[in-house]
């Protein structure tokens, strides 16, 4: 039987998880967050103090690495057993993901772990190459972004409300930089999946951009 899969890409900061892991609870599907992926990755190398481009130590890191991901309200990722949940958002996470995501063996190493979420009665996959690259034959497939700018002042509202201290220009410059980062790299670079329902959320609620992904499904 095969297992129907929603993907739903688009760049950091643009709703993707909250929308996702709201329309897999609606569902009753199961869940892959693989920016979570990339970010364990990259909790684990900074924890092992490596040099970002010993590409062989990290691959070896990633083969290592158990992962369980608690889609309840909140997301909560384990990794080796420990909650990393606080330290996947920090901008130095978030910073070596976008660089070791570049390396096509790194990718390689985790693609067969993320197609292994594909189970019934469904996945909703949540990333940046979803569609495009991971899960090709996906049934339905969504883009989600919003323009750098709201990204940043919704990242920057959430490190205010943590009582992190934020600049928001400084914010602003780091997604645009992600983003051309993603958009450039040789290996599965940030685009529109073909097929795929672009969908803008910047004057968008969360609710209205989860009523139009629940609505594409049949």
């Amino acid at each position: 039987m095969v297992v129907p899969v929603l993907t739903i890409d688009g760049p950091s900061g643009a709703g993707k998880g909250t929308v996702s892991r709201a329309v897999a609870k609606l569902l009753g599907w199961h869940y892959l967050d693989s920016g979570s992926i990339y970010r364990s990755l990259a909790v684990a190398v900074l924890a092992a103090d490596l040099d970002l481009h010993d590409i062989p130590a990290i691959c070896q890191i990633a083969k290592e690495m158990s992962l369980e991901f608690d889609c309840g309200e909140q997301l909560i990722v384990k990794l080796d057993g420990r909650d990393i949940t606080g330290q996947l958002a920090t901008e130095a996470t978030g910073n070596t993901a976008s660089i070791i995501a570049a390396y096509p063996d790194v990718r390689a190493v985790l693609l067969q772990k993320q197609k292994d979420f594909q189970r019934l009665p469904g996945l909703v996959a949540d990333g940046r190459d979803m569609g495009s690259v991971v899960f090709q034959d996906a049934k339905i497939k969504v883009y989600l972004t919003a323009s750098a700018e709201e990204r940043a002042e919704r990242r920057y509202k959430q490190l205010i409300e943590k009582g992190i201290d934020a600049n928001l220009h400084q914010i602003t410059r780091e997604i645009e930089e992600r983003d051309q980062r993603d958009q450039q790299r040789a290996s599965a670079p940030l685009t529109v999946p073909q097929g795929a329902h672009y969908i803008d959320s910047s004057s968008l609620t969360i609710q209205q951009v989860i009523d139009q992904v629940v609505n594409l499904v049949d």
